[in-house]
């Protein structure tokens, strides 16, 4: 691919999945949660934020993606990739231009993602597009399951 725009951006849907779930297996070190992930999963997350999150067509395939969503009050990038061969060519950074317009067109005037500490190549890419890495929070979560439920009720403080 040349450093010329050849590709296309649109909106992604349930019928990209297949493609969008290739392209996260071929990313290294990139990590897919069984139930988030699953096709069941991202059907949920896309009907829920039906015009944030984008595809980038080239060469007729799917080389690179962005499930973005909102709360209402802050946006939020996950999974965000582009296919090796496809990088450095503007991609990234168009998806990331539309996806922040589509939140913007929703009134969130703040948005946010999660990389991982050990993915130089997402760092990098924040880093240069003038993402702020915060240092003054902490990031937890919690599964959500029967099991973890009900330890968490029977947890004495």
């Amino acid at each position: 691919m040349d450093s010329d725009k050849n590709f296309t951006l649109r909106v992604m849907t349930i019928d990209d999945y297949d493609d969008v779930f290739a392209l996260w297996n071929s990313i290294s070190g990139f990590a897919i949660r069984s139930i988030d992930d699953s096709r069941e999963g991202v059907d949920i997350f896309l009907k829920r934020n039906p015009s944030t999150s984008v595809v980038a067509i080239a060469d007729g395939k799917v080389v690179g993606a962005i499930l973005c969503g909102n709360d209402g009050r802050r946006g939020c990038f996950y999974h965000v990739c582009v296919l090796k061969d496809y990088r450095r060519h503007g991609i990234g950074r168009e998806m990331v231009a539309f996806c922040m317009e589509a939140l913007r067109k929703e009134h969130i005037n703040k948005v946010s993602l999660i990389a991982f500490t050990k993915n130089d190549v997402g760092n990098a890419f924040w880093n240069s597009i003038g993402w702020t890495r915060r240092e003054d929070l902490n990031y937890y979560d919690f599964t959500l399951n029967k099991e973890n439920i009900i330890a968490f009720i029977n947890e004495k403080q």
